[in-house]
């Protein structure tokens, strides 16, 4: 999904940019920035395609008869997060504030309500798994010791008694 694309020459002129809603501007103000430092540090010896990892965005640039091409993009996967997020956040922005509150605070305590039981079943589960680990490592170190201890006292009873 293309966010911002600016257009400029090889010198840094600026040939035109997209014109964004004030509510992306302020998200894609720091990408715009990005890419015009970018566009300065672009020579005639640069490479004449790249793509550049920025944040959650990504920025490629082509450079065509010593016109650089230059969109902003925001990779597929976070677009469906996107519109998620804007749900979520006009639910919560609502005049209804408090009500929305203390249903986000109830959603929250179900949440950790179902995670401290998991916790506790995976912790009840594995308990009995421990013990038999602990005692099979208690048998495998002092074993042998217990073992040659109780011949020593066998052969001395039978001996002298």
């Amino acid at each position: 999904m293309i966010r911002s694309t600016q257009i400029a020459r090889l010198d840094g002129l600026m040939l035109c940019a997209s014109v964004d809603d004030e509510q992306s501007e302020t998200s894609v103000g720091e990408v715009k920035s990005q890419i015009r430092q970018i566009l300065r540090k672009l020579t005639r010896n640069s490479e004449a395609q790249a793509s550049i990892e920025s944040g959650s965005y990504i920025l490629h640039y082509l450079i065509d008869s010593d016109i650089v091409h230059a969109p902003a993009l925001r990779p597929y996967a976070f677009m469906d997060f996107d519109t998620f997020i804007s749900r979520t956040k006009a639910t919560y922005s609502d005049a209804r504030a408090t009500q929305n509150l203390d249903r986000l605070n109830d959603e929250l305590r179900d949440v950790t309500k179902v995670m401290t039981k998991n916790i506790e079943d995976l912790f009840k589960k594995y308990r009995k798994a421990a013990v038999r680990i602990n005692w099979d490592l208690l048998v495998k170190q002092y074993g042998p010791f217990a073992a040659l201890g109780f011949i020593i006292l066998v052969f001395f009873w039978w001996r002298f008694f």
